[in-house]
């Protein structure tokens, strides 16, 4: 997972671009539209920022975080569905967890996770996409399948401190 030079880090690292602009004449539903079509193209995460731009303009900071690989394809997205004209992008080395992809199986059914350890630490983070499946799947409201995720999560969480102090 890691791709860089890691001797002397204690955790894993890897590099992300972050792409930015400011956009201060677009319209809500365009920004919308643009987040949902960047998510979709591969970026690892897509948020605005309020800001203010020279003039004391009122302006969004649309960042979008993504590897280098997806970086183009992301750049013309954002020119194509965005009034920006420019976008800058910078490279950021970032420090990850080691994690490793789980299935928590709940009362419901099945809800995908992530499962990162940090020293001697387990975290167990269910992914919002299963959980928001599952309840569309089953008629379900969030926040019972939520509470299920968690107490599969407290399952899993008993086994693994057991294991190390049983």
């Amino acid at each position: 997972m890691g791709e860089m030079n890691q001797a002397n880090e204690l955790f894993p690292q890897d590099e992300i671009v972050r792409l930015e602009t400011n956009l201060d004449d677009c319209t809500g539903e365009c920004l919308g539209y643009a987040m949902e079509c960047l998510l979709a193209a591969g970026a690892r995460d897509v948020f605005y920022t309020p800001v203010f731009t020279k003039k004391n303009r009122p302006a969004y900071l649309l960042t979008v975080l993504c590897k280098e690989e997806d970086r183009q394809k992301l750049e013309e997205i954002i020119f194509m569905e965005t009034t920006s004209i420019g976008i800058r992008r910078e490279t950021l080395k970032r420090s990850i967890l080691p994690r490793e992809a789980i299935t928590l199986d709940t009362i419901f059914g099945e809800i995908p996770a992530k499962k990162c350890r940090i020293r001697d630490e387990v975290r167990i983070y269910p992914e919002h996409e299963g959980i928001r499946a599952l309840c569309r799947e089953k008629d379900l409201p969030y926040q019972d399948v939520l509470l299920a995720a968690k107490a599969a999560i407290h399952d899993i969480m008993r086994k693994e401190y057991e294991g190390i102090n049983g």
